[in-house]
């Protein structure tokens, strides 16, 4: 799980690099993302699993689930073009108490008024970390809360996806459908990069994408989900370290205490769930 945080930091770490100093529209961006993460998982499954890789029980639900991930990517990136890391990371981590409200219509789960209240006290710590009303907040914001919500879409349709597809089958119809849809918007504005350190960013993209999605993959086959849930907060630490070092963009103390509370509302709401689940067994 730390290595899978550490990858999915290097896939927005790149991915700023590439919108802001190598000179690449962020479509071309995600285009690019998708593409590298594509070509491994055909390299690596394709010829073990052969015609097996692209058949899906539920083809409809894989697509779906697939396009909200593609759009959270795609408003990420865009709202990396001007926010610094540890304010996107902030707001994503509001995402545990959108898939806890999600998962009422959507898996049916009954959610506690305990849990309501987590939701809510997260949201403060949201509007902490943006804080209108108290200065300019940077209309790239609405992307970062968009990025979030699609995010928490995704992770709500991968539970109803459990067992039902081979993981490299979910991870092709994820960057198999990013890719289609992403390329008529890549070659319509489309940049090279600009320097090796860009091209460097532009070659880790796509293999970011990739080892970071297995090593996720292959934590939660040796340990539940219950326990590896909370590893997700150790990204503030490797985005903080990343946004200062690279961009040299210092944390803003609110960002921190509002971070702070997101995650505690989001401990809470794990905790709980963790509680509950262990009353039934």
């Amino acid at each position: 799980m730390v290595l899978a945080f550490l990858c999915f930091t290097g896939i927005d770490t790149t991915a700023k690099w590439l919108v802001t100093e190598g000179g690449m529209p962020s479509p071309a961006v995600v285009f690019i993302r998708y593409l590298g993460h594509l070509a491994l998982v055909l390299a690596i499954f394709l010829p073990q699993d052969g015609s097996g890789l692209f058949r899906s029980h539920r083809p409809g639900l894989s697509i779906w689930r697939a396009v909200f991930l593609m759009l959270s990517t795609a408003c990420n990136f865009a709202a990396l073009q001007y926010l610094p890391l540890t304010l996107t990371i902030s707001i994503f981590f509001a995402s545990p108490l959108i898939i806890c409200a999600l998962s009422i219509p959507i898996l049916g789960e009954t959610v506690g008024w305990r849990r309501w209240a987590a939701i809510v006290v997260g949201f403060i710590g949201i509007l902490i970390v943006v804080r209108p009303g108290l200065g300019e907040v940077h209309w790239a914001v609405i992307f970062s809360l968009t990025a979030t919500t699609c995010a928490s879409v995704y992770m709500v349709l991968t539970r109803k996806m459990a067992g039902v597809d081979a993981t490299e089958t979910q991870q092709f119809y994820a960057a198999g459908i990013a890719t289609l849809c992403m390329l008529p918007f890549a070659l319509a504005d489309w940049a090279w990069p600009q320097d090796a350190a860009s091209w460097t960013a532009f070659a880790l993209i796509g293999f970011f994408g990739w080892a970071g999605h297995q090593c996720l993959t292959i934590a939660h086959r040796f340990a539940p989900a219950s326990v590896l849930a909370p590893f997700v907060y150790l990204q503030i630490v490797f985005m903080t370290a990343s946004s200062w070092w690279i961009f040299g963009d210092a944390p803003d103390v609110w960002v921190l205490v509002g971070a702070s509370v997101v995650m505690l509302s989001g401990l809470y709401i794990w905790l709980r769930e963790r509680q509950l689940t262990e009353g039934e067994t």
